[in-house]
């Protein structure tokens, strides 16, 4: 979208002859001292703001590292640990990311994409445990969804608008769920590493390393595809937002909405309903509770999947191969291009 201009500019332009000096008047660019202080005021405070975060980010993300970096060096095999726990949740990123059918999104930017969401997990674990010391209680049906759920998809979310979604590349709505599939990736392989050198470190000498490792491994395995699952319903929505500009912020808050709720609904349910099945069934607690995480990732998957099947099929039915792709409008949420 075209920037908007004053009237004043309107009727220069009309005129066509370039010779009226709108500066200050209608239209703007650094020019006297004053606009040059102002412009590097600004752009100094913006830019190291941005330093700042990321630099903190970096500090916590290298500061929770210390334990899962510490336990690898002790005992190699535990990193064979380490990178199976991601291997469910990378084969559905894959997997939403051949399901993207209009073009290739480049290497750098889903690299950067899994990197950013790494660093931004730290900030859902610290704004977590902040959480947990003021409210009192580190569980519970509110604090799954008023907390746990909204943090963790929003700064997953962030890490998919900070640079994916500012790229010249992100050029159609699916390209939001390939992003948002990475981000959960990046922030399951965080996750996964801490939780499981946590409950490592904390076994006793007597346990078996293999088995404990193997136990916290699957564990977190079924965990990661659920992360993945819930971030890309809100990269959908948010690549939805990007190509309507009039109901971006609605559009972005509702794929929020949907994915904490779902993401918290697991967590509020995976403590309770294993244990109902095992109760009810002919089957073991184990059993139960890895056919309830993988029908519950099933069913919220099918759910994307079928917002990917209707893009996919409306693509095929209306694209036309001579017809070259729109740029797409500007939101609220993205700067104007100069």
């Amino acid at each position: 979208m075209q920037r908007r201009h004053d009237p004043v500019e309107r009727a220069e332009e009309r005129r066509g002859d370039g010779t009226v000096d709108l500066y200050d008047i209608s239209t703007w660019e650094p020019r006297s001292v004053v606009d040059l202080l102002a412009y590097t005021l600004y752009s100094t405070v913006s830019y190291g703001l941005r330093a700042l975060v990321l630099l903190a980010a970096i500090a916590i993300t290298v500061s929770l590292l210390v334990s899962p970096a510490a336990i690898v060096l002790e005992d190699p095999f535990v990193a064979v640990f380490l990178a199976l726990s991601v291997v469910p949740a990378g084969l559905l990123a894959t997997y939403i990311w051949y399901a993207d059918i209009t073009t290739s999104e480049p290497l750098g930017l889903l690299v950067a994409t899994f990197l950013l969401a790494v660093l931004f997990a730290t900030f859902a674990a610290l704004i977590n445990s902040l959480s947990q010391a003021v409210l009192g209680f580190g569980s519970g049906v509110f604090f799954f969804y008023l907390i746990v759920g909204p943090v963790e998809e929003t700064v997953k979310l962030l890490a998919v608008y900070v640079f994916a979604y500012r790229s010249s590349s992100f050029t159609a709505v699916i390209d939001g769920a390939v992003y948002g599939a990475v981000a959960g990736l990046g922030f399951a392989a965080i996750e996964n590493a801490v939780y499981i050198s946590r409950v490592i470190g904390e076994a006793s000498p007597e346990v078996n390393l293999f088995v404990t490792a193997s136990g916290i491994a699957t564990v977190r395995a079924l965990a990661g595809p659920g992360h993945v699952i819930y971030s890309a319903i809100a990269g959908y929505y948010l690549g939805l937002a990007k190509f309507n500009q009039e109901y971006a912020g609605p559009i972005v808050l509702k794929g929020l909405l949907i994915a904490a709720f779902v993401h918290g609904t697991y967590n509020v349910t995976v403590g309770i309903v294993p244990q109902l099945l095992a109760d009810a069934l002919p089957v073991g607690y184990g059993v139960a509770f890895v056919g309830y995480v993988i029908g519950y990732d099933l069913t919220i998957g099918y759910y994307l999947y079928r917002k990917l099947a209707r893009y996919r099929d409306a693509y095929l039915t209306l694209s036309d191969d001579d017809v070259e792709t729109p740029r797409p409008e500007l939101t609220e949420f993205e700067p104007p291009q100069r």
